[in-house]
């Protein structure tokens, strides 16, 4: 019988899409918890006396189609023109194989940081790629696996070069011809620390002598050429370093920073294939030479072998890692921009260095030609040599030819009162060339004939990409297939649940994703003039007062593009705050032993001393320790850092009174937004004390991890903090802590659009869910594993600390040994060690269905099960399932001699039959990769030896 309007059930959209269990799989898992309801259950888990007093509204929840729809009308808002603002920003093209492939797959953009290496050898090869392109192309020694933007790996570089220069300066030299922005970020990072910043002409204004180091940028802003090599000499003659923000465009074209003698290069690879987005999200880049490699901020992505002697990648000496290092650090870099580094890497490879080569000529001919036009009809160009970069002497005409060149659709830089800079990229069309003469009052035919303009003595004459990687046949069947290859050595999201405590992998809907490649957002400049991005301005005003309504805080900055960043936003802003209430000695700041190791990080960077706080036997804030201290520091007490839901996975009772006692004695309170997942729509932290707090939008508000980047951490602020915001040059302010005014706005979309889509109550559903989710587990793992907190009522937040420990006494089995062994069942390892080293905390976000929930419960009851065999004696000690984990298809193939079966070692509960994801290497050695650190790709032979 056909069904009529009555007897169809629309499906739920608004709840499905992120919502993992059906209403029949909630009432099981409530029935197993023994309450009636998902309200019961949240009452038990989270105090009342922190709820929020009014639900979310913000009206119905919008369809995927009409959520679309208002984010089409609002992106047409932006006025997309062709831009030629330079700055560190161009147009470029993206590969559609990349395009399709990496930046739309979810293969590549839902998976989480490589720091289970066995399950991470895709992403871990495209990075060293991407590593070795930058090494090759900066002539250094070492590059990382990138960095948040420009601006911030400038800032990076600095204290890099602070913290191993021989010099006893604390002065820093910026070349007047750097980037606006990287002044700006650059003087915002030096301040707290005491350094003082000297901006200037390399040339007349630098003396070696007083300085630990020098920032130089290559091309200038404004497009000048200079070999800094003779600078660079006597800044080593004094003990200090070399700083180079380079643009490896340019580079294959032009002496590479290595040559000139530079210690570090940093810059954007923002024009190999990744769109602009209005600022980001991009990959800068850092490189050093080999002497610095252990102090290098961020991920380093070596080369090590596995359990059998193959090779196999890992992230390498992570113990230099500045959050590892916790207080004793000199940065709080935690975040690499992966996918966008995967992409730039994949264009070097689609292109290769002759590709390459072939786009920077055309670029600079381009340049050449327009240049030649302009100075035929007695326009002044003030470069003699350049690359794609040029200003033009225009005395009072600047304002008459800006906006003729908007009426042809063009954007041109304002330099000074009275020139105009001009920078080509890949895009620019001999018809957009002949539109800016227009807009000179030129009528003329772009031929690209005129000749090369770059410096004799700056044309590079070295190789790079010399590698085989980047001479692959880059027919597209075979760049298609490459991708994949390396797509499936992975596991992300679009496989199995990544059940990571703290850093929630949850779901990001296509649909959310879809607008990111739109050009209206995508092909925006960051520094377009603003009534071309009231798109922009409209979404990120929505979203900014949605945030605050879910936060209870009165303003939002988008611009930190971390959650790091958005600690040490959060933190300046508090330290601006103090300052100018005139009690500049405040510089304590209050941290739980238990906190994330960013915080510490974070509080040194804005020059705090961190005081930290014992956490109780329940996992708690020890409350007496914390007045203590509070009141012990009371004249200096500036912050305090608390994470909460706290990061044993309950929310404290105290969180209250551990604000009003920071308050009390005079200082504020930061809560760190990682665990947000468990509040929205429940408890607002600007309700129960917070002043400030970051949000990881890539967490619980559905931006993609994407493999370790990108990231947002916006801050959000009581009103009394609102005037120390970050602000940014493009804005007439100062004090930016990111590139790009909004940070990395392109991903801004994906949030907002996951609001639209679920409203208020869908919102507070998908926390609740949250919370029942991991209650669920904890509660089927009890007996097999002792789950280490929980509140009063027996009852833990969004996440739950499951202890290994005690079967490394009795099986000798380690927590490493459980995480490997999860692989085999098909799943990535929870978070490691961390806050209780030795345990594992459990995450499963809310967009988990039921039976996604009972695999990884089978898989860690059946790890259980192992390590009693183990304990009895019917597993050998050594050398049993656990110790051998992962088990690979060449394990399953080859002569099998182990005291146990290939159907217990391979497939054990939880896994997979037909789907069964199988780890590409075994167990990678960690010892080895750091004794032995190679840091860009092997020679070919390995390969070959790797495939025998």
């Amino acid at each position: 019988m056909p069904y009529t309007p009555t007897d169809y059930a629309p499906y739920d959209f608004a709840n499905r899409r992120h919502i993992g269990p059906s209403e029949a799989e909630m009432a099981e898992m409530l029935a197993t918890l023994g309450v009636s309801s998902l309200d019961e259950l949240i009452a038990q888990a989270v105090p009342q006396g922190i709820r929020q007093a009014e639900p979310l509204d913000f009206g119905p929840a919008k369809s995927e189609q009409r959520a679309l729809a208002t984010m089409r009308d609002v992106s047409k808002k932006n006025q997309v023109l062709v831009s030629m603002l330079g700055q560190g920003y161009h147009g470029t093209v993206t590969p559609p194989v990349i395009q399709r492939n990496i930046f739309e797959n979810p293969a590549w953009y839902t998976a989480y940081t490589p720091y289970q290496p066995e399950i991470s050898q895709g992403r871990l090869e495209a990075l060293l790629n991407f590593q070795t392109m930058v090494a090759d192309l900066t002539a250094l020694d070492v590059a990382n696996a990138s960095l948040l933007d420009e601006a911030t790996a400038a800032a990076e570089a600095m204290a890099l070069a602070q913290r191993s220069s021989k010099s006893k300066s604390t002065t820093f030299f910026v070349d007047h011809h750097c980037h606006a922005q990287v002044i700006d970020v650059v003087k915002t990072r030096a301040e707290p620390l005491g350094w003082t910043i000297q901006v200037g002409n390399p040339f007349t204004d630098l003396n070696a002598q007083e300085v630990f180091g020098a920032l130089f940028q290559y091309p200038g802003t404004y497009g000048d050429c200079h070999d800094f090599t003779d600078v660079i000499t006597a800044l080593h003659e004094a003990k200090a370093l070399a700083v180079m923000s380079a643009d490896l465009m340019a580079l294959t074209m032009l002496k590479a920073p290595g040559e000139m003698g530079a210690d570090i290069a940093i810059g954007n690879t923002q024009r190999f294939g990744v769109p602009l987005g209005a600022g980001g999200p991009h990959a800068a880049y850092m490189a050093c030479t080999d002497k610095l490699k252990r102090s290098l901020p961020g991920r380093l992505v070596g080369v090590s072998i596995d359990s059998h002697g193959h090779r196999a990648y890992r992230l390498t000496l992570q113990t230099r890692e500045q959050h590892i290092r916790r207080e004793k650090a000199t940065s709080n870099v935690c975040t690499a921009q992966a996918l966008l580094a995967v992409m730039a890497s994949m264009y070097a490879v689609f292109h290769g260095p002759e590709g390459l080569r072939a786009i920077a000529q055309k670029i600079h001919l381009k340049a050449t030609d327009l240049a030649a036009g302009l100075e035929d009809a007695g326009y002044t160009i003030d470069q003699d040599s350049f690359f794609d970069t040029f200003t033009v002497e225009v005395g009072h005409m600047q304002g008459l030819i800006i906006r003729a060149a908007l009426a042809e659709g063009i954007n041109l830089r304002a330099v000074g009162a009275d020139h105009i800079g001009i920078t080509l990229d890949e895009k620019i069309t001999r018809a957009n060339i002949e539109a800016v003469w227009r807009a000179f009052g030129i009528a003329r035919t772009a031929t690209y004939a005129a000749p090369y303009r770059l410096p004799e003595a700056l044309i590079r004459t070295s190789d790079y990409l010399t590698h085989p990687v980047f001479h692959m046949n880059r027919a597209e069947a075979e760049m298609t297939r490459y991708i994949r290859r390396l797509a499936d050595r992975d596991l992300a999201l679009d496989r199995a649940m990544i059940p990571l405590g703290s850093c929630t992998m949850k779901l990001n809907a296509t649909a959310e994703m879809m607008p990111v490649t739109w050009p209206e957002f995508s092909d925006i400049h960051p520094f377009a003039p603003m009534d071309q991005q009231q798109g922009y301005a409209e979404l990120v005003a929505d979203l900014s007062a949605k945030l605050c309504d879910v936060t209870g805080y009165d303003a939002i900055s988008m611009q930190p593009n971390s959650g790091a960043q958005g600690e040490y936003a959060g933190l300046l802003s508090i330290r601006r705050y103090h300052i100018a209430n005139g009690d500049a000695g405040r510089d304590i700041c209050l941290i739980p032993t238990s906190a994330h190791g960013t915080n510490p990080a974070s509080a040194q960077m804005v020059g705090y001393k961190v005081v930290p706080v014992a956490v109780a036997e329940n996992g708690d804030i020890d409350l007496e320790d914390f007045r203590a201290k509070a009141e012990k520091y009371s004249d200096t007490l500036a912050a305090c850092m608390i994470t909460y839901p706290s990061t044993h996975g309950v929310f404290e009772e105290t969180v209250r009174e551990v604000c009003d006692i920071t308050h009390e004695f005079g200082g504020q309170v930061y809560i760190d937004g990682a665990n947000m997942n468990a509040m929205v729509g429940i408890a607002r932290p600007g309700d129960v004390g917070g002043d400030v707090s970051h949000l990881n939008l890539h967490k619980t508000f559905c931006i993609p991890h994407g493999g370790g980047g990108p990231g947002m951490g916006p801050i959000g602020v009581k009103a009394h903090l609102e005037p120390h915001l970050p602000g940014h040059v493009a804005q007439g302010t100062s004090g930016a802590v990111s590139a790009a005014p909004w940070g990395s706005p392109s991903l801004l979309p994906i949030s907002w659009g996951y609001i639209l889509m679920m409203g208020g109550e869908g919102l507070t559903q998908a926390t609740k869910v949250a919370i029942l989710n991991a209650n669920y587990i904890a509660k089927r793992l009890e007996g097999a594993y002792d789950i280490l907190y929980s509140n009063k009522n027996g009852r833990i937040a969004h996440e739950c600390i499951v202890d290994t420990r005690p079967l490394k006494d009795s099986a000798h089995v380690s927590v490493d040994d459980v995480a490997k062994r999860l692989i085999d069942s098909g799943f990535h390892a929870p978070t490691m060690s961390w806050p209780v080293a030795g345990t594992l905390m459990v995450e499963p976000t809310e967009s988990e269905p039921k039976a996604e929930l009972d695999r990884f419960i089978a898989a860690m009851l059946s790890i259980r099960a192992e390590a009693r065999d183990i304990e009895e004696g019917r597993l050998d000690p050594e050398n049993n399932p656990l110790r051998n984990a992962p088990h690979t298809m060449e394990d399953l193939v080859s002569d099998w001699d182990r005291p146990y079966s290939r159907q217990q070692g391979c497939f054990p509960p939880g896994a997979f039959r037909v789907d069964k994801y199988w780890a590409p290497v075994n167990r990678v050695d960690n010892v080895y990769g750091d004794r032995n650190v190679v840091c860009s790709c092997p020679p070919m032979e390995d390969y070959q030896e790797a495939a025998e």
